[in-house]
């Protein structure tokens, strides 16, 4: 039986000249061979010129660097894109790259589904096949990287990472930690550690781990100023209430001077936008150092909640400003090709009963308003 090749996109540095030590090859080659994937975008090893012959087939019997397969790909009237990145058998993941005039941001996907089930969510709706490897996670980066022509220090088109795909990151901690690391490489993508963003539904334990091992932004998913309201839209609430979620988070910026944690609360019509719920929240925030994003629901087929219009979204946000909150609403994007917050989905081969339950659910909707 032969033996698999080796995925390097699995590996950070020090992984990988641990491989090549394994190989009786010196250090300084595994540094040449990741600055020839991730800042030329080279994954043949025989186009690596400045490795020598022998360790290049040495290299191609035991190694191969094979990113994501791209099953399909969209962009958005308003320049935002989208790929469909081929798992294993019939899973797919979704990839979004969001460009502004001052940055570029990539919003990468940690698992195949998710776990958890936070009611607005479609990618809920598809239930959980498994975690993706880092080898899975990095090639997201690669493939978009190549396709911008992104070279890391010199043609930044890339400039921020934010793990807010499909998944809950901190469920798949090891390999995300990993790919974060290749992130901030200068021999990886060479993104600043403020710019690679974890988000969390709200993980305490993992919280804690990840300020012992990793220095990288947190954004929080809270969506609710209250623990009722909280549990019934994000059920980990009832295993980690806010009271607990904030103290994490209060321990997190202790450890990082002059680091600000983002809080996502997602607008809902109705259901958290009233003047009482920013209240409650002004006071919530004035616990850990903090800025609020808000942002307006993004529809998918078969949800039964509604965005707030656009005056609630602002006067909301006025209550959390004028108590000296930063809070920014943010901007739709990507919505006309599902690429928005919320909207990402897959092809998920369900582990779990949600996906056939939603599906129920439609048939139900669609027959009784038929």
């Amino acid at each position: 039986m032969t033996t698999p090749r080796t995925n390097l996109f699995g590996f950070d540095r020090e992984e990988l000249r641990g491989f090549f030590a394994q190989l009786g090859e010196k250090p300084y080659r595994a540094d040449q061979v990741m600055k020839w994937v991730y800042h030329r975008h080279v994954t043949d090893f025989a186009q690596m010129s400045d490795v020598g012959k022998a360790l290049r087939e040495k290299l191609q019997a035991v190694a191969e660097i094979v990113p994501p397969s791209v099953l399909f790909e969209k962009q958005s009237a308003d320049g935002t894109h989208k790929w469909l990145l081929g798992m294993d058998g019939a899973n797919a993941i979704e990839t979004v790259f969001i460009p502004e005039t001052s940055r570029g941001t990539l919003c990468v996907s940690s698992q195949v589904g998710c776990g958890l089930n936070c009611q607005f969510c479609s990618t809920a709706t598809q239930g959980f096949n498994r975690n993706l490897s880092t080898a899975e996670i990095i090639g997201q980066v690669w493939v978009a990287a190549r396709h911008l022509g992104n070279v890391p220090h010199h043609q930044r088109k890339l400039t921020n990472v934010v793990m807010m795909g499909m998944g809950e990151p901190l469920l798949n901690f090891d390999n995300v930690v990993r790919a974060m690391s290749i992130m901030r490489d200068d021999l990886g993508f060479g993104l600043a550690n403020k710019r690679v963003t974890l988000s969390t539904a709200g993980l305490v334990p993992m919280i804690d781990r990840l300020s012992e091992t990793s220095d990288v932004s947190l954004a929080v998913s809270l969506h609710a100023p209250d623990d009722a309201l909280r549990t019934s839209i994000v059920p980990l609430n009832k295993k980690y209430p806010i009271a607990e979620l904030l103290a994490a988070c209060q321990r997190y910026a202790a450890k990082r001077p002059r680091t600000t944690i983002t809080f996502e609360y997602t607008m809902l019509k109705g259901i958290n936008d009233q003047p009482e719920h920013a209240r409650q929240l002004v006071k919530l925030m004035r616990k850990v150092p903090s800025k609020v994003n808000l942002i307006p629901f993004n529809p998918f087929a078969g949800t039964r909640f509604e965005r707030s219009d656009e005056p609630v979204i602002r006067a909301f946000q006025k209550i959390l400003l004028d108590a000296g909150v930063l809070t920014m609403v943010r901007r739709t994007r990507g919505d006309d090709i599902d690429a928005a917050c919320g909207q990402l989905k897959g092809q998920v081969v369900d582990r779990t009963r949600r996906q056939a339950e939603f599906r129920r659910t439609l048939e139900r909707g669609v027959a009784d308003a038929a």
